[in-house]
């Protein structure tokens, strides 16, 4: 088999994992086997194992010795933790831009366009989900928020792929809500709001429980109620 080949088995196996774990059930954890993916892809398991290596390094699964691939399950306290330090980060970046010069606008409806073109690839659909995100971010100009933020990705990812897999209708809405970020930070008119509306809708696509913040106090976190 070319390189060429060997990658392409290896993105199409890459690929149809992502898929594969979004629609798990988040509170529960499975195995999977490398035979498994193989015979589901109708590739070998070279390509299969070069892809859980990538996954791994991404978060997504770890590989267990003499057991298979375990997927974690992702925990309410694990959601709430990520969407905490989101809303902190990027609070701060929208209102650092906004108003967005035109540059600025102008790159993030180029991803707007490009996440409506891919709108049934969840996979895809979610990679431009976190350029649109990191846009805001970098252009804040703080490179030590810029890093905290990039640590998110990986959990960042797999949330989303699970909202965007398991939640009707959610790709559109996420269209609808960037959009309005977008139009915030064009006229600098409640880009914070804008922000915290989407988060919030993030959060019930991931069907979290309202309940009591790491303090023991009552409120729910990023405008939930």
């Amino acid at each position: 088999m070319s390189g060429l080949q060997e990658e392409s088995a290896q993105d199409l196996a890459y690929r149809w994992l992502k898929k594969h774990i979004a629609r798990f059930p988040r509170h529960e954890g499975a195995f999977l086997s490398e035979a498994e993916v193989a015979r589901e892809t109708g590739t070998s398991r070279t390509p299969v194992r070069e892809a859980l290596l990538r996954l791994e390094a991404e978060g997504f699964l770890q590989i267990v010795p003499k057991k298979g691939v375990f997927v974690p399950p992702i925990t309410d306290a694990e959601v709430r933790a990520v969407m905490q330090a989101r809303e902190l980060v990027e609070d701060w970046c929208v209102r650092q831009v906004a108003p967005a010069s035109d540059g600025l606008v102008g790159e993030l409806e180029s991803v707007l366009a490009e996440q409506e073109r891919v709108i049934g690839d969840a996979v895809t659909f979610i990679e431009l989900d976190r350029v649109f995100h990191r846009l805001i971010v970098r252009r804040a100009g703080n490179p030590v928020l810029a890093e905290f933020y990039e640590s998110l990705r990986d959990r960042q990812v797999r949330m989303g792929m699970y909202a965007v897999a398991n939640e009707e209708n959610r790709s559109r809405a996420v269209l609808d809500e960037h959009a309005a970020i977008v139009a915030a930070l064009r006229t600098g008119e409640a880009a914070g709001a804008a922000l915290t509306a989407h988060l919030s809708s993030t959060m019930a696509a991931l069907h979290l429980p309202d309940v009591a913040d790491w303090d023991g106090s009552e409120h729910s976190v990023v405008g939930l109620s």
